[in-house]
This record gives C-alpha cells, structure tokens and sequence, in this order.
C-alpha cells in the first residue's frame, strides 16, 4: 500500500511540474514563453542590466497584414503562421535571450549584452529567414520591427514603449521594415528599410550597366506585367512587387561570362546551360538584401512552365508563383516583337498567336488570356502594343 502512495505522489509530483513548465509556454506556439513568464524574467534582466551598466535591447516584430491572411486563408492557416514565426524565432535566439508572443501577431524579443547593432543583426537574419518561410499555406511572411536599447534609468514599461514608438514608425513606412528608436532626444529614430527603391534602383542600373539590352528589355516588361496583373485583379501591393520582380528578373545575368551575354548569334547547348542559371544566381542576389526574399521567389521560377517542364525546379501550374508566371509570358512577348543582333523582330500578329498555342503548355493560360486582351485593346484604341 505504501508504495501505491509514494508512486501516486511521484506521480502527482511530475504531473505539477508538467502544468508548470506548460504555464510557462505560450500555448499556441508552445516553443516561446508565456507573457506571464516573459514579464517576470523581463523584469529581472533589466534590472540586473541597470544595476551593472549592460546594455541589453528589445524587439517588437509584427506580421505584416495577418488580419487579411486571417480573413482569405480562415484562421487555422494564421494560426499555422503564427507557430511557424514563433518556432523560427525561437530557434533564432540564444540560450540567454528571452522570446514571447505577446497577443494576436506581434512577437517581442529580448537580447540582453546586445546593442542595437548586434539587435539589427539579428532581426535581419530572421527577415530573411522569414522571407522563404512556408507555413498555413503560405510562402514568404513578412514583419515590421521596432527596436530599442535600454537607456540609464528607464523602467521594463519604458522600453517596451520605446520598441513600440519604433514598430509603429515601422508599420507607417508601409512595413517590411525595421525601425530603431534612438530616445535620448525624444525624436532621434533611425530607421532601417528593408526593400529600398534605392536598393531596387541601384541593381536596376547595375544590370543596364552590364547589358543594355538586358536592361531595356527589363524596363519594358515592367509596364506589360502591372497591366496584366491589373486585369487579373490582384492587389496593388501584389502588383507593385511583381514590378520590381519584372525590372530585377534577369539580374542573374549580372554573373554571366562576357562572351555568352554579348554573343552575336544564338547560343549553343553548353551556353544555354550556363544562362539557364541565371534566375538561381538573381535569387541569391535577392535574397542577400533583407526585405526582397519575395520577390526573390518570383525571380527564381520565373522560367517555370505551366506543363512543369521549365526551371530550375520543374514546378506545374499555380505551384509556381503568379508573379512569375504573369513575367514569362509578358517577357516572352516583348522578346518576340524585339530586334536581336542575330534575328529580326516577330510581327505582334505571329507573336498574339505563338502566346495562344502555348497556353495551357508554357504559359497560365489565364495570364495569356489577360495579356492578348489588353495588347489587342490597346491595338484597337490605335496605340503600339508596348
């Protein structure tokens, strides 16, 4: 009998430390503390920062447009997003950093003996990560993030007021987006974008610089994707990411030998097979700036066919992202009605009908749909086709 007894208490005993290890996690992600638990040990670490002038940072992260994704996906994929983010973060931090989600879709971390440098740091390896992250049917999130370091004096409420400051400057930016508040002064924030028109400019002239053509050619489609884009009614947000992946789609080539990009005829199969890596090597371009790893995806399969015989990845149908699909079939027809030095260009009659016989095979046949409509609209309204 008296054993029956101890191993009931053993029994009760591992139960109790089992209900509070479990108090001490966040029961949707499981992997981050509770809030409860995260105050606690929040509290003590900056006193103890306080206490022998360490310095120690907070970040407040943010999925970009959860709400949206809660209302088109149903909220069994937000919450799948939700443990996928909690799990990357997670794994992110070190033993002694502290990491909890703190309701709904904002996140905060906690870097003791860390700077803002060392926090930027951080938070940009995990955008990045981030960026390729599938979860509850999704491909790619996205975050804006507020940082703040601990100042002499100020209280746990206080810098988390701070990193909040800095995340609402983030979300106002347009988000994907870190933002570091700077205190002191009162108004002295610096911020960090992620995805700069300065960034997308730059290798925009970059890749002019190495081929002309190349350049022109990409400035071209640029125009034929948003309208495309428009006619399938996708969001102006969507549309103006597969903009930028349209004028950055052949920055691959950047990494090609002289003799094959300038090459006067046509290339032969040992050639083809080393321009054949250019939307590998535009993908790890991308996806070295945080705040593009998006639009990275869309480069790297942008010679992906419906029928799955394209590459790199041999991906079918709407596997492969819309904005890829929507840039090969407007990349093939400026291709098509433009001169190269080795042949004349196609009539736009013979290149509306070689879009037509390839939907369905090469190309989405309902981008080929959107995109002989508006090239014949604008046909009939008396203007070029681009």
């Amino acid at each position: 009998m008296s054993e029956e007894l101890a191993g009931a208490r053993r029994r009760i005993t591992e139960l109790e430390a089992e209900l509070s290890r479990l108090q001490q996690r966040d029961p949707l992600t499981k992997s981050l503390l509770s809030l409860s638990a995260f105050r606690t040990q929040f509290e003590l670490d900056v006193a103890r920062a306080q206490r022998y002038g360490h310095p120690l940072s907070v970040a407040l992260l943010d999925i970009d447009r959860f709400r949206q994704l809660n209302l088109e996906r149903g909220y069994a994929s937000g919450d799948g997003v939700l443990v996928a983010v909690g799990g990357l973060i997670g794994e992110g931090t070190r033993v002694h950093d502290l990491a909890c989600r703190i309701g709904g879709d904002e996140f905060v971390l906690m870097l003791p003996e860390t700077g803002t440098a060392g926090a930027l740091q951080t938070v940009q390896r995990m955008l990045v990560e981030l960026e390729d992250l599938e979860a509850g049917g999704v491909r790619g999130i996205s975050v804006s993030v507020g940082i703040a370091a601990l100042e002499a004096g100020q209280t746990p409420e206080a810098l988390l007021a701070a990193a909040r400051t800095a995340l609402e400057q983030a979300r106002a930016g347009g988000g994907r987006q870190a933002a570091v508040f700077g205190g002191g002064n009162g108004d002295g924030k610096d911020r960090l974008e992620l995805g700069h028109s300065d960034v997308i400019a730059a290798l925009a002239s970059a890749l002019q610089e190495r081929d002309r053509y190349t350049g022109e050619h990409s400035e071209s489609v640029v125009d034929l994707t948003a309208r495309v884009g428009g006619a399938l009614a996708l969001g102006g947000e969507e549309i103006a990411a597969i903009r930028t992946a349209a004028l950055l789609h052949d920055i691959g080539k950047v990494g090609g030998p002289d003799e094959i990009l300038h090459k006067p005829g046509p290339l032969d199969d040992g050639e083809w097979e080393i321009m054949r890596q250019h939307p590998v090597i535009g993908e790890r371009i991308l996806r070295a700036i945080p705040g593009l790893g998006a639009i990275a995806r869309v480069v790297r399969h942008e010679h992906e066919r419906w029928d799955g015989g394209g590459y790199p990845d041999g991906l079918v149908g709407t596997a492969i992202p819309i904005g890829s699909r929507i840039i090969l079939a407007c990349d093939a027809y400026h291709a098509m009605v433009s001169d190269r030095p080795y042949r004349k260009a196609m009539p736009h009659a013979d290149a509306m009908s070689e879009l037509s016989s390839n939907a369905g095979t090469q190309f989405d046949p309902d981008v080929v749909q959107a995109l002989v409509g508006y090239l014949f609209g604008r046909r009939q309204a008396g203007l070029a086709a681009v």
